[in-house]
């Protein structure tokens, strides 16, 4: 069975002010599988740990849901199993283009998702960590 997503919509219909284009929902439904718990990713390699070279938040977004995709797949799933999203940002103003860049490995997905402005994360260099429950159906698995 595939997630139930319930009242999906799109951040440009909620926040026209901003320049986001994020496929969401206010409730997806699992029934079985496997459930994965990612640890938040930040913008970093998770081979090494050796943090990106940059200072931008879109690039660091970039880092972290591309983190975020290989461990799914490494886990036998797709972005398509996402449930849950949980965004830190160290600065309010990073937000359009952090969500912007998440809404291109979202797209058509509709996960939940939670957004939050810290005083900090693990390094001061990080501007976004986002960590992320994702469910593969019985039968899903790669």
């Amino acid at each position: 069975m595939t997630h139930q997503r319930i009242r999906p919509f799109n951040t440009k219909d909620t926040y026209p002010e901003q320049n986001l284009d994020n496929d969401v929902c206010h409730v997806v439904v699992t029934e079985g599988g496997k459930t994965l718990y990612l640890r938040g990713q930040c913008p970093q390699s998770i081979e090494d740990g050796t943090d990106i070279d940059s200072h931008d938040p879109a690039e660091q977004a970039h880092k972290v849901m591309s983190n975020m995709r290989q461990l799914i797949e490494e886990a036998g799933g797709e972005m398509k199993h996402l449930a849950k999203l949980t965004v830190y940002l160290t600065d309010a103003r990073h937000r359009e283009a952090v969500y912007r860049v998440m809404g291109e490995y979202i797209r058509g997905v509709h996960p939940v998702c939670t957004g939050l402005v810290v005083q900090g994360l693990a390094r001061p260099n990080w501007l976004v960590e986002i960590d992320a429950i994702a469910v593969i159906p019985h039968g899903e698995e790669k």
